[in-house]
């Protein structure tokens, strides 16, 4: 039986990352595909992650749930130095940079939801009304998507596009 070096210890399967964060190794390797993750091969040609990496998914995995972008978590991986151990502070000046986009979506959630709300308590869809309705595209001129909404969103400094 053949003795694993000190350096291989240290190292996590694919799997074995799968299994500590919760996500399926199609993830790792999608995760890996974006850059988000890197991986390293052993001798016969196969993934092995440094333990770091799982903090690194775990961060993914919050920024995904609070509808962070891949690209967006991306350019904050990439001010950090290769195969860099993420420290609290540092997590704290990451988390901060999304700080503002999250607030952001909550006004504009909150903003939706407020206008489906007047809809289903009046139940009418009122013809001259409904900020959701637009007959004859009319508003199609001053651009794509729920113009009313956005214009009121924007008036009010938010956002309503999720990038």
């Amino acid at each position: 039986m053949e003795k694993k070096s000190p350096r291989l210890k240290a190292l996590l399967t694919p799997g074995e990352v799968a299994k500590r964060s919760g996500v399926a190794v199609s993830a790792l390797h999608f995760y890996e595909s974006k850059g988000l993750i890197t991986s390293i091969r052993n001798s016969g040609n196969q993934r092995r992650y440094k333990r770091d990496v799982l903090r690194y998914v775990a961060i993914i995995k919050i920024a995904q749930r609070i509808g962070i972008p891949l690209a967006t978590i991306g350019d904050a991986f990439g001010i950090l130095p290769e195969g860099h151990t993420l420290s609290a502070k540092e997590w704290k000046q990451l988390s901060s940079q999304w700080r503002e986009e999250l607030d952001r979506r909550i006004h504009t959630l909150v903003a939706l939801r407020d206008e489906l709300d007047g809809c289903i308590g009046c139940g009418c869809l009122s013809r001259s009304d409904c900020p959701l309705r637009n007959p004859g595209d009319r508003l199609g001129e001053h651009g794509t998507g729920a113009r009313l909404l956005e214009d009121d969103l924007h008036a009010l400094g938010h956002r309503a596009e999720f990038t």
